[in-house]
């Protein structure tokens, strides 16, 4: 690797299993300092072990995204450690009722976007305020998903998390234009995941392509050199691996 991350520090949150530890891990080889947290405390060491024998200084903590006292001293343990947070990717998110809206109750409902995008909201207002804004630099990076593009039957409270997920992207990337800090959506798309086998039970996982085959856009994203303007939604090409960028018609594939 290139080191195209090294002297930053990475805050990746759902890093014990699929994109975010694919992520977590492709940061660590590229140099990063990681911040990690997860629900499964046990799933979460192995991961931090395996970034520390690439050579990565790691703060993993269990924490659910929602719980905010957790993630507070979370980010204040990674301050006293590493000085600054430069890159958060808000990758933890929950499924939700997997059937027709009509028939979703008010709790799922309101527990899915808690998950999805209230917590990314509030999770990075928090890493802003402790150390982007000042820093006057960073990457926000938001997963998303094709149902968040495109509305689809039986996808209601996820699908509509995500449409605000891309929303509140855009919104913090107009406001923030001038400070030195790029945010971006960024749909993988067919991934093999736990969340995708149990949104598609019947689908077999050999013909979905592996996680660790989506962290490289997420290492361009977030390196210095970056030529994605920011504000972008951006997709992973199924075939290639490579970045599409809607945001900007004209923007090459990279």
């Amino acid at each position: 690797m290139n080191g195209r991350l090294s002297k930053k520090t990475a805050f990746v949150t759902g890093a014990s299993r699929g994109i975010g530890r694919a992520v977590a891990l492709a940061f660590a080889r590229e140099g990063a300092a990681l911040v990690l947290c997860s629900r499964n405390q046990a799933e979460l060491d192995g991961v931090a072990r395996e970034a520390r024998d690439l050579g990565a200084r790691v703060v993993a903590q269990n924490a659910d995204v929602t719980d905010l006292g957790r993630i507070d001293r979370l980010i204040a343990q990674s301050l006293k450690e590493f000085g600054r947070i430069d890159i958060l990717v808000n990758n933890a998110a929950v499924l939700g009722p997997h059937r027709d809206a009509v028939d979703v109750e008010r709790r799922e409902w309101e527990e899915t976007l808690k998950a999805n995008l209230t917590a990314p909201f509030l999770v990075t207002q928090r890493v802003l305020k402790a150390s982007m804004l000042a820093g006057r630099n960073g990457c926000v990076i938001n997963v998303s998903s094709s149902v968040g593009r495109r509305g689809k039957a039986g996808w209601g409270p996820y699908a509509v998390s995500k449409f605000g997920l891309e929303g509140l992207t855009q919104v913090w990337a107009e406001e923030l234009r001038a400070g030195g800090i790029r945010f971006y959506t960024l749909n993988p798309m067919a991934t093999r995941t736990a969340m995708r086998a149990q949104a598609y039970p019947q689908e077999d996982p050999a013909t979905i392509k592996p996680a660790s085959a989506v962290s490289e856009a997420f290492v361009v994203l977030a390196a210095d050199d970056c030529p994605v303007p920011t504000g972008a939604a951006v997709d992973i090409e199924r075939a290639t691996g490579r970045l599409m960028v809607h945001a900007a018609p004209d923007f090459p594939i990279i």
